[in-house]
C-alpha cells in the first residue's frame, strides 16, 4: 500500500518523457548531415578517446529532436555547445543536475501530497474541488518544459541511455556512479505531452478514491435468520480490512467460520458485480449477501444522518470496479505510443519498472504454485482446522502467534496503548529499539516520520528530497486505533524507514529507494511480521518460527495466484482493447476460475472459485500486485539474511543504503544470492520436519 513509492516507481519515467524521432519533420536525411558533421568537429576538438562518449550522444539527442526543437542549424549549435569534453565538466553537470532535480522532484512531490491531503486523511468531508486537487498534476507540464528549454538534451548529449539487458549483463561492473549515471538517463527516456500525464495523474487519483470509499457496513450484514454477526459501527474497506477481518476470526471458535462464510459471500459479490449498488459504504440499509436482499436498518451505529427516505433496490452495482479498471488500462494506452522501446504497460513494469522479465517472473511464481510442498502445508491446514478446506483458507494465518489471541483481545491493547495518530508517532522509537535499531537511529528515524489519519486502510509517502519527512497514514478510529490498524502502520513503517534511509543517507539522489516496490514491500514484511513482539505480546521459538516460514510459505502460494490473474487481465485486455465494463467483468471472472483450477482446486477440491480477483490494487494500481509475490520472496531471504546477523535495524539499513540498481545484483549484495523462491522453498521443506 505504498501509493507514493508505487507512483514514483510507476511513472518516474513518464514525468520527464520523450518520444522518438519518427515524429519529427527536420529532414532524415538533414539530421544525419549534422550528425556526421559535428562527430567530426567535436572529435576535433576533445581527442579521438571522446568519440564513443560523442557518437552516442548525438545519436540520442537525433533519435528524439522534434521539428519544434529546431531546424539542422539549432541541432548543430545545441550539440556544439553542450557536450561536456573533458571530466571535471561532466563532474560538474552531473552535480548540479542531481542537486536541482531533487529540488524540483522534492517540491512537486510535496505539492502533490499536500493537494490529496483531504481526500487522503480523515479530515471530514471530501467536497468536489478536494477531488480536483487531488486529481492534479502539478508536475505534469515538466516534461514539456524541459524539453522546450533543452535540459532534458543536455542529459542525452553527455550520458548513456542503457537497455535493460544491458543493466542486467553489466551492471555488476558499474561503479556507483555509473548506476547513477544510468537512472539519470532513464529519467528522460520518453517525451510524454503533458496532457497524457494529466490524464494519467487523474485516473489514477479517481481509482484510488473509488478504492478508498469501497466500504461495507458489517453489523448491517444479515444472516438467513436477520441476525447481525458483526459488532457495531464496523466498517470494514475491501478487500484489505475485509480479507484481514477474515484472518481475524480463525480465533473465534462459536461465530468465526460463519462469518468467514458470509464476508467470502460478500467478496464473491464485489467480484461478480452483483453487490447492491445500495450496499457499498451504506449504513442506511442492512443487506443479506445469500439472498441479496436489501432493506432500511432499523440500527443506528453510526454518525451521519439517517437517510429515511432513502429509495430501496436491489439493483447491482453497474459495473462500476471493472469501468475503473478499464479507465486505467485507457489511460495506460495513451502512454504506450510514446513508449516505442516499452510499448505496453505490461512491457514497462517488468522491463522498467522491476527490471526483471516477465517470464521469469512468471515463472518464480510457477515454481511457488506447483511445489510438492503445497499439499503438505495444506494437509497441516486440514488437520489444525478439523474440517476440510474452504476458498477462504488462502487466507489462513493460524500458522501465526496471533492466532493465540482473540480479535477483540488484540483490539482492546492496541486501542488503550494508540488512542490517537500522535500516540503511535511519539512510540516509534520505543518499536525501532525492539526492532534492533540503536537508541540514536530510532530517534532519527522517528524525527523524520510523521504520523497522518488515513481515510483508507493506510500507506506510506516518502519524501522527495532531503531534509523532507516521510509520512505515515493510517487509520485511526474514535475509540483509538484496532488490530488491523496497528497491524497495516507496522507495515508501513518500515516502508517509511526504508524511505528514510534511501534518501537521506544515499550517496547518489539519482539511485535513492530500492530497485523497485517488491523490495519495499519485502522490508515493510519483515516489519510487519514482529508486530505481535512490538507489543511485547510473544517472543519467538523454534516451533513459531518454523510456523511463521509455513505462514510465509502459504501466503506467497496465496498471493502469487492473485498476481497471475491481475498479469493475465492485462493481457487480455491489451488483446480486447474495445472491451466494454461488463465483457471485462466476464473476463476477470473467467480468468480467476480459471487459475483458480489450475493451481487450488487439486488442494481445496473446489472448482470454479472467483475470490482471486477480489484485491482492490488490481483495479487502481496499474498491475502493481505481481510486486507483492516478488515482494514475498524478496521479504524471506532478507529475513533469512536477517537472522544470520540478528539484528533487523543494522541490516535494513545496510540494504537500504544499497539504492536503486538492478534487483538481481541489489540482492546479491545484500543477501548473496539472487532473487528466487529457493531460499523459501528449501526453509519451508525444513520447516515441515520440525512441526510436530
Amino acid at each position: 500500500m505504498n501509493r507514493i513509492r508505487l507512483f514514483l516507481t510507476s511513472f518516474i519515467l513518464l514525468i520527464f518523457g520523450m518520444q522518438m524521432a519518427h515524429t519529427q519533420n527536420i529532414s532524415p536525411s538533414s539530421l544525419k548531415a549534422s550528425i556526421t558533421k559535428m562527430e567530426g568537429e567535436l572529435v576535433k576538438k576533445y581527442g579521438d578517446d571522446q568519440r564513443e562518449r560523442i557518437v552516442r550522444g548525438l545519436k540520442q539527442v537525433a533519435d528524439f529532436w522534434r521539428s519544434e526543437d529546431g531546424n539542422a542549424t539549432v541541432f548543430e549549435e545545441f550539440v556544439g555547445a553542450n557536450f561536456a569534453g573533458d571530466q571535471s565538466k561532466l563532474d560538474v553537470m552531473f552535480n548540479r543536475y542531481q542537486y536541482l532535480l531533487e529540488k524540483l522532484n522534492g517540491h512537486m512531490q510535496e505539492i502533490g501530497r499536500e493537494f490529496r491531503t483531504q481526500v487522503d486523511l480523515d479530515f471530514g468531508p471530501v467536497e468536489n474541488y478536494d477531488e480536483i486537487f487531488a486529481g492534479y498534476d502539478v508536475s505534469a507540464h515538466t516534461a514539456d518544459d524541459l524539453f522546450q528549454n533543452k535540459l532534458a538534451f543536455i542529459v542525452l548529449m553527455n550520458f548513456p541511455l542503457t537497455t535493460l539487458d544491458q543493466r542486467l549483463t553489466e551492471g555488476e561492473k558499474w561503479t556507483r556512479r555509473q548506476w547513477a549515471e544510468a537512472r539519470l538517463a532513464q529519467m528522460f527516456s520518453k517525451r510524454i505531452p503533458a496532457e497524457v500525464n494529466l490524464e494519467v495523474a487523474k485516473v489514477s487519483s479517481d481509482a484510488d478514491r473509488y478504492i478508498s470509499d469501497y466500504n461495507i457496513w458489517m453489523h448491517h450484514l444479515l444472516d438467513s435468520k436477520g441476525e447481525r454477526l458483526f459488532t457495531p459501527k464496523l466498517r470494514l474497506l475491501s478487500h484489505w480490512n475485509l480479507r484481514d477481518e477474515l484472518k481475524a476470526n480463525y480465533g473465534d471458535e462459536k461465530n468465526g467460520f460463519v462469518k468467514q462464510k458470509m464476508i467470502q459471500q460478500v467478496m464473491e459479490r464485489i467480484v461478480t458485480q452483483t453487490i447492491p449498488a445500495l450496499a457499498v459504504n451504506n449504513p442506511n440499509v442492512d443487506w443479506n449477501p445469500y439472498t441479496n436482499d436489501v432493506k432500511l436498518t432499523d440500527v443506528k451505529d453510526f454518525d451521519q444522518p439517517v437517510q429515511s427516505d432513502l429509495k430501496i433496490s436491489n439493483a447491482s452495482e453497474p459495473d462500476t470496479r471493472y469501468a475503473t479498471l478499464l479507465s486505467t488500462f485507457k489511460a495506460s494506452q495513451k502512454v504506450d505510443v510514446y513508449s516505442p522501446t516499452a510499448p505496453t504497460l505490461i512491457a514497462r513494469r517488468f522491463d522498467e519498472n522491476r527490471e526483471i522479465p516477465e517470464s521469469r517472473v512468471k515463472a518464480m511464481f510457477e515454481q511457488v504454485l506447483t511445489s510438492l510442498l503445497v499439499a503438505k502445508v495444506a494437509k497441516i491446514i486440514k488437520e489444525r482446522l478439523g474440517r476440510p478446506l474452504e476458498p477462504f483458507d488462502i487466507w489462513y494465518n493460524g500458522f501465526r502467534q496471533r492466532s493465540a489471541y482473540t480479535e477483540a483481545q488484540l483490539d482492546e491493547l492496541v486501542s488503550k496503548k494508540y488512542p490517537t495518530p500522535d500516540a503511535y508517532k511519539n512510540d516509534i522509537p520505543n518499536m525501532l529499539i525492539k526492532l534492533g535499531f540503536t537508541e540514536e537511529r530510532a530517534k532519527y528515524l522517528a524525527d523524520r516520520i510523521e504520523v497522518d489519519p488515513a481515510r483508507g486502510s493506510g500507506h506510506a509517502m516518502g519524501a522527495g528530497m532531503k531534509g523532507e519527512k516521510a509520512h505515515l497514514r493510517t487509520r485511526v478510529a474514535a475509540g483509538g486505533m484496532n488490530y488491523k490498524g496497528f497491524n497495516i502502520a507496522v507495515h508501513e513503517m518500515g516502508h517509511n524507514v526504508e524511505q528514510v534511509f534511501s534518501l537521506d543517507n544515499i550517496d547518489n539522489w539519482f539511485l535513492q529507494g530500492v530497485p523497485n516496490t517488491a523490495f519495499t514491500e519485502a522490508i515493510a514484511y519483515t516489519f510487519q511480521d514482529n508486530d505481535l513482539q512490538l507489543l511485547g505480546l510473544a517472543a519467538p521459538t523454534s516451533e513459531s518460527v518454523a510456523l511463521k516460514v509455513l505462514n510465509d510459505f502459504w501466503a506467497t502460494y496465496e498471493i502469487a495466484g492473485v498476481s497471475l490473474v491481475d498479469m493475465t487481465v492485462w493481457h487480455w485486455m491489451y488483446a480486447h482493447p474495445n472491451a466494454t465494463p461488463s465483457e471485462l467483468r466476464d473476463a476477470v471472472i473467467k480468468i480467476s476460475k480459471e487459475i483458480w483450477n489450475q493451481y487450488y482446486a487439486p488442494v481445496f477440491q473446489i472448482k470454479d472459485v472467483v475470490l482471486l480477483g477480489i484485491y482492490s490494487h488490481m483495479i487502481d494500481s496499474y498491475m502493481y500486485l505481481p510486486d507483492y509475490t516478488i515482494g514475498h520472496l524478496i521479504a524471506f531471504q532478507i529475513e533469512e539474511q536477517v537472522k544470520k546477523v540478528g539484528n533487523i535495524g543494522s541490516e535494513v539499513e545496510r540494504m537500504a543504503l544499497i539504492g536503486r540498481i538492478a534487483p538481481d545484483l541489489w540482492m546479491k549484495i545484500a543477501t548473496g544470492s539472487f532473487v528466487g523462491p529457493d531460499a523459501l522453498i528449501i526453509a519451508t521443506e525444513k520447516a515441515l520436519r520440525g512441526i510436530k
